[in-house]
């Protein structure tokens, strides 16, 4: 195994914006001396001067020490010129997202610094086989991609091109964790990791807008308070940027030559037509003008506790809400399971004796799991993270269910403590179709050879904050039923963009783990 780079060891980093000036500070305070460059007057100046603030305000707040703080203030120069990183051991670039512009950069570099020098891009996407093309030393260039903001932001993705000497990821995969972050391997592949496998967090969210299921801010509560997430996908849409957002999209979706899976958003565009760009325009899916109010999250009326309810079988998806239901003042009575409902359900008897079907959502509409059950009052509820302690649920009524009996199934929910945000009968519901897609879009890039199970699963929980690597996440609901909701979805919509992984149906055949 290759050894990190020495605390000792000069690091040149190109680019002087949040992102390079982030990277300098993280190199800075783990002992090395940092050379930090940008083509634009004063700019690296600034960034020093800006680091220095930060690192004092650290100190100022006790969250490092002072005399580190300070010792890691000196070991940053601004440089004026790329020749004054003739000693660097590692240069890397943070400048502009253009494939020209970084190539050009690196063949300068080539002239300038040693044979031994590693040279790696901040690159979000580019493909780091294509940067390398042509060099007279292609093996020493490497992918080291670190979240913005960097120096919080744990994950850096080492990337990989064709070329690229194992023993160079090897060092820079090591060097990073000696600077305190988590590196994950990936190979040189459109989106790399998270880039790739993160779309059908906004995709799948931005579909169910578009069939008007919900409003965005109902999307987005559902998202944080079922799923666990951190934040909806409208909202950190808005907080990235929609023009951005889109722009990854795009250049993922044009990288793998159209593949459905990844086709951009009508509407989104839409709204970067309009110049509703999100937090940085004032305006983006919410309104951040000084006297907007943030739009409530839709919840349905309080409802009566019912009368009865009865479980037959064991819930394939709620074990735990049905455990948090008999934990209730609702009586639950067991029957033995209906073949109708094959994950299990709920009956739930209103105190007007009108009854209802609640079931845990498999990637039907509530409808269509009404028409085949050949019943008419069917609610389908959500996916949630914890079952046990979720403060929000999506639930769908079929277009057959009477008001009566749907406000039964919320009265019992509601006895639980869960606020019911009603959506329209859309397959898939909201979590529940979010995951599937994530962990089938994990799945192709293990079995792509992208990267593995483990560093999937990782660089998902520590660059975007999942509650659960997406593999994991299945696990625990089970391949088999992650198979079976995609293969709903893919019925019902009738489109390759859910079409099923490989790797799904191996492990449903062998009945192994996704995530190993």
């Amino acid at each position: 195994m290759a050894n990190a780079l020495a605390g000792t060891a000069e690091i040149g980093i190109v680019g002087a914006g949040a992102m390079g000036a982030g990277i300098a500070q993280i190199a800075a305070q783990a002992g090395h001396r940092v050379c930090l460059f940008d083509n634009g007057i004063g700019a690296a100046d600034r960034a020093k001067a800006k680091i220095a603030e930060t690192l004092a305000t650290l100190a100022a707040k006790g969250k490092i020490d002072r005399a580190a703080a300070d010792a890691a203030s000196s070991r940053v120069a601004a440089v004026h010129a790329l020749g004054d990183m003739v000693s660097a051991k590692l240069i890397v670039e943070a400048i502009v997202e253009d494939l020209a512009v970084k190539r050009n950069l690196f063949r300068e570099f080539e002239v300038v610094v040693g044979a031994d020098t590693i040279l790696a891009s901040n690159t979000s996407s580019l493909s780091i086989t294509a940067l390398a093309a042509g060099m007279k030393r292609p093996g020493r260039v490497v992918g080291m991609h670190f979240f913005n903001p960097a120096p919080l932001m744990p994950l850096v993705e080492v990337v990989s091109g064709l070329a690229t000497d194992p023993e160079v990821a090897a060092t820079v995969h090591a060097t990073a964790k000696a600077w305190g972050k988590t590196p994950v391997h990936a190979r040189s592949t459109p989106g790399f990791i998270v880039n790739r496998c993160a779309r059908p967090f906004y995709a799948e969210a931005l579909r169910v807008l578009a069939e008007q299921a919900a409003d965005p801010a109902t999307l987005d509560a559902i998202v944080r308070e079922a799923g666990g997430f951190r934040m909806g996908p409208f909202e950190l849409m808005d907080l990235i940027g929609l023009d951005i957002n889109v722009a990854v999209t795009r250049s993922v979706w044009e990288a793998f030559f159209h593949d459905a899976r990844f086709t951009p958003s009508v509407m989104q565009h839409e709204m970067v037509a309009a110049g509703y760009l999100g937090r940085k325009a004032g305006r983006g899916f919410y309104d951040y003008a000084a006297n907007a109010t943030k739009p409530a999250p839709s919840m349905e009326p309080s409802q009566q506790k019912p009368g009865n309810v009865t479980r037959h079988g064991a819930l394939r998806m709620g074990a735990d809400l049905a455990a948090r239901i008999a934990s209730s003042s609702v009586t639950v009575d067991t029957a033995a399971a209906d073949p109708r409902f094959p994950q299990g359900a709920l009956q739930v008897v209103g105190n007007e004796g009108d009854a209802t079907w609640l079931i845990p959502g498999d990637g039907r509409t509530a409808t269509a799991v009404a028409a085949a059950a050949g019943v008419r009052n069917v609610a389908t509820f959500d996916l949630a993270f914890d079952y046990a302690t979720c403060t929000r649920l999506a639930v769908a009524r079929a277009d057959t269910c009477a008001d009566a009996a749907f406000a039964a199934a919320v009265g019992l929910l509601q006895a639980c403590g869960i606020v019911v945000s009603r959506i329209d009968d859309v397959a898939g519901l909201v979590v529940l179709r979010t995951v599937a897609m994530l962990a089938n879009e994990a799945c192709d890039a293990v079995t792509q050879g992208i990267a593995s199970a483990g560093d999937v699963d990782l660089a998902m929980q520590k660059g975007v904050n999942y509650p659960r690597g997406p593999l994991a996440w299945a696990d625990a609901l089970g391949p088999a039923f992650v198979r079976d909701t995609l293969i709903h979805l893919a019925a019902h919509y009738g489109e390759d963009r859910y079409r099923l992984s490989p790797l799904i149906a191996r492990r449903c055949a062998s009945e192994g783990k996704l995530s190993e």
